[in-house]
């Protein structure tokens, strides 16, 4: 039994595996992150059938698919050219021609233009689909020893200050496990400004992945900044940061400093009842109502 009716697309039961690329199709062809043994069978069958590949950087794609005998016309899309270029490369899918995006390591789309031009060929009925593979985001979460039930990913954060100041203040209070990526030569002051924000919560640091030098350390923001106050950062980083806690969201909570009836009074001064602020209070506070009731009435 087939995975799929159209005679168009990759079949993975059917005993040797067809390859037929579909025409007028976007493929997002994931790279590998550090290994090279990462790009996978299909990758390889896409990146040899389409018409042509837009890449982040031509020159490192080009080394990548001359490590593999794969010899395509290529053009470059990336940040500062990804309007003029993206219409160019919609224009040629929507004629007929099948094209792969890559990036320079991973999933096309994440931290990158790659957005850009999934949201254009959506606007445009162009066909895309994906061909999975290694993320440098997924890969260090697997890896940090912290929770992975629920995670936000943040990717870069803005290099002004200002507005990553107000960014972290924003997912503070956020109790899910925290991606974000970061260059060496701006770890230091981002670690300083988690630190400073966050206080300090655990932290895996995650450089190198799937590379010959691949190191996973898992400490806490303090310890971190101590760290790197004593050694250069080299290589790219994800960085996984522990959620706010309970005991945290308590200690920051706004009547964190307020008595029981202060806390109560707050809420009255807001408009509630006598009533509705005693429930307010006590949901705040992990109470029975009862028990704030009580205290009030004293």
């Amino acid at each position: 039994m087939s995975l799929t009716k159209d005679p168009e697309l990759l079949y993975a039961d059917e005993g040797e595996e067809k390859n037929k690329i579909r025409r007028g199709t976007l493929y997002l062809v994931t790279t590998p992150i550090g290994n090279l043994s990462d790009l996978s069978e299909r990758a390889k069958k896409v990146l040899a059938g389409v018409d042509f590949v837009a890449a982040e950087d031509t020159r490192n794609s080009a080394k990548l698919l001359a490590m593999f005998d794969i010899k395509k016309p290529m053009v470059s899309y990336f940040e500062h050219n990804k309007r003029e270029r993206g219409t160019i490369i919609c224009d040629r899918i929507a004629a007929g021609e099948s094209c792969a995006l890559v990036t320079d390591a991973g999933m096309p789309g994440i931290s990158d233009p790659g957005e850009d031009i999934v949201k254009l060929c959506a606007e445009r009925g162009i066909p895309v689909t994906a061909v999975p593979g290694p993320c440098a985001a997924m890969t260090a979460l697997t890896l940090s020893g912290l929770f992975t039930a629920r995670f936000a990913f943040e990717g870069f954060l803005t290099t002004n200050k200002g507005e990553r100041m107000k960014r972290l203040q924003y997912l503070k209070s956020d109790d899910r496990t925290l991606i974000f990526y970061e260059a060496p030569h701006k770890l230091k002051a981002t670690l300083a400004d988690l630190y400073e924000v966050f206080g300090d919560r655990s932290i895996s640091l995650c450089r190198e992945l799937t590379k010959l030098n691949e190191e996973i350390i898992r400490t806490t923001l303090g310890q971190a900044v101590t760290l790197y106050s004593e050694r250069e950062p080299r290589g790219e980083y994800v960085l996984i940061v522990a959620g706010q806690s309970e005991q945290e969201a308590a200690e920051n909570a706004f009547w964190s400093d307020m008595t029981i009836e202060e806390h109560v009074a707050h809420y009255i001064d807001e408009g509630k009842s006598k009533m509705d602020a005693i429930k307010a209070c006590a949901k705040d506070r992990g109470l029975a109502k009862n028990e704030v009731y009580r205290v009030i009435n004293q």
